[in-house]
């Protein structure tokens, strides 16, 4: 793999993907928007991953697509694909923001669904002072997760939004004082989640989704709830909420 492209790493229940062009911001060029996607699909494909963690290496989380190659480039349809298949990944997934986080880039942490942060956290997205108009993905995604007054804020008005104004609108959902406080957070949340029954985590996830998106199945839903009612793992949360003991989910 070329060295600046994101990793991926597997430790048992978690996956870790890992932006790395810390030179420029983490900058995302149009090799790594595909590695991302690539990434995602391997995750997805692997049914003992639980959560999925997305980071960044240097001082900023990520300053979105490279502007430069937006001439010629449909960088919204790119971006829209990649953020799309990101939200309905199938483990839960989870943003460290270690710092400044830009242009699309604001939309692949939303897409997450949980985004912790430090306080020299910024938000900004120039789209409208380029002249370039934001996807409908990504702007569904702000009115849902944000609401309409943040959204257009945001996107129409280019407000940059520290790391205080981005706890309170929802963007992030746990704003800490530093590196080692994210990482601790992080890696507590995740460990957390990975003990978690996977059917009922998965199944939760999607159509939690699906409602705020307005578009739920309900014939998935009861599908999923049936399953989950019917599976190993339901028995063995009783079994050991009754013996007082962490349970050993199978994901069956």
């Amino acid at each position: 793999m070329p060295q600046h492209l994101p990793s991926l790493e597997i430790d048992g229940p978690l996956a870790r993907i890992t932006l790395r062009r810390a030179h420029v911001a983490n900058r995302l060029e149009l090799m790594d928007l595909q590695a991302l996607e690539a990434h995602l699909r391997d995750v997805n494909a692997m049914p003992a991953v639980r959560v999925l963690l997305l980071r960044a290496e240097g001082r900023h989380f990520c300053s979105g697509f490279n502007i430069d190659a937006v001439p010629g480039v449909d960088a919204g349809a790119l971006f829209e694909s990649l953020t799309d298949a990101w939200e309905q990944a199938r483990p839960v997934t989870v943003a460290a923001l270690q710092g400044g986080v830009y242009g699309g880039a604001t939309d692949l942490a939303l897409a997450c669904d949980f985004r912790l942060g430090v306080r020299r956290c910024e938000m900004f997205v120039p789209a409208a002072r380029l002249g370039l108009h934001f996807y409908r993905g990504g702007m569904e995604r702000y009115v849902n997760r944000l609401g309409l007054s943040m959204a257009k804020r945001v996107l129409l008005a280019c407000e940059t939004f520290d790391a205080e104004a981005m706890r309170q609108s929802g963007f992030l959902d746990q704003l800490l004082d530093d590196g080692p406080a994210l990482d601790a957070a992080v890696d507590a949340l995740c460990e957390r989640l990975c003990g978690y029954a996977p059917l009922a985590l998965s199944g939760m996830k999607k159509h939690l989704n699906a409602i705020a998106n307005g578009r739920l199945d309900l014939a998935a839903l009861r599908a999923d709830i049936d399953e989950s009612n019917a599976s190993d793992d339901l028995a063995e949360g009783v079994r050991a909420w009754q013996e007082k003991r962490a349970p050993k989910f199978l994901g069956r």
